[in-house]
């Protein structure tokens, strides 16, 4: 959770904001997600790729991709009145994964973006929540000309912890992109209340 703000003497509503992570391969959407639903003008730490970067990067399936996040993307999104969330980003790259750890910190939950041409660049973000005990969702985004896939076929490649949501979304799209982040935040509220329930029980 980022921030919590009230003033009773007005009787103002308690005001809300909640840290969420998109994560997920090279290419595979994020920073088009965290624009897309922002309501704020996203910061954005994209460079162009460069040859030195071609030896290192996996451009195979994303070859028009001529540029690359290498800090974060931010933006911000109002799910309700008193209800907001903050969008990070986190780069693709091996590389910049010492980012991770810094993002992480804190967060609710987080959204991994998976491209089913390349299922596999998203295993790194499935397991790196999941050894963290992190909520997340994993959102397919369907990008034009690729095959489809049901949710369940999804999980079942991934071999996901039973009970993690599976959502298609079109990470251009507002609308789709808001859906996966109120799955993510219901998902992550049982979640959480699960474990404080555990721990006191």
């Amino acid at each position: 959770m980022v921030s919590e703000n009230s003033d009773a003497t007005h009787g103002e509503t308690t005001a809300l904001a909640l840290k969420i992570l998109v994560a997920g391969g090279f290419g595979v959407g994020k920073t088009t997600l965290v624009g897309a639903v922002s309501e704020i003008r996203p910061l954005r730490t994209e460079e162009l790729l460069s040859e030195a970067g071609q030896l290192v990067d996996d451009t195979d399936g994303v070859e028009r991709k001529v540029t690359t996040t290498v800090a974060m993307d931010f933006g911000r999104i109002t799910i309700r009145s008193g209800l907001s969330l903050y969008l990070f980003g986190t780069p693709g790259q091996d590389r910049f994964w010492f980012l991770w750890d810094e993002l992480a910190q804190g967060a609710l939950g987080a959204v991994v973006l998976a491209d089913t041409r390349r299922l596999e660049d998203c295993f790194p973000a499935v397991d790196y929540f999941e050894h963290r005990h992190i909520p997340f969702v994993v959102a397919v985004n369907c990008f034009a000309g690729s095959r489809s896939y049901g949710a369940h076929d999804v999980s079942r490649a991934l071999d996901l912890d039973r009970g993690t949501p599976v959502v298609l979304c079109d990470a251009r799209d507002r609308d789709s992109g808001k859906e996966v982040l109120i799955r993510l935040v219901e998902y992550a509220g049982r979640m959480h209340t699960a474990r404080l329930l555990d721990s006191v029980g």
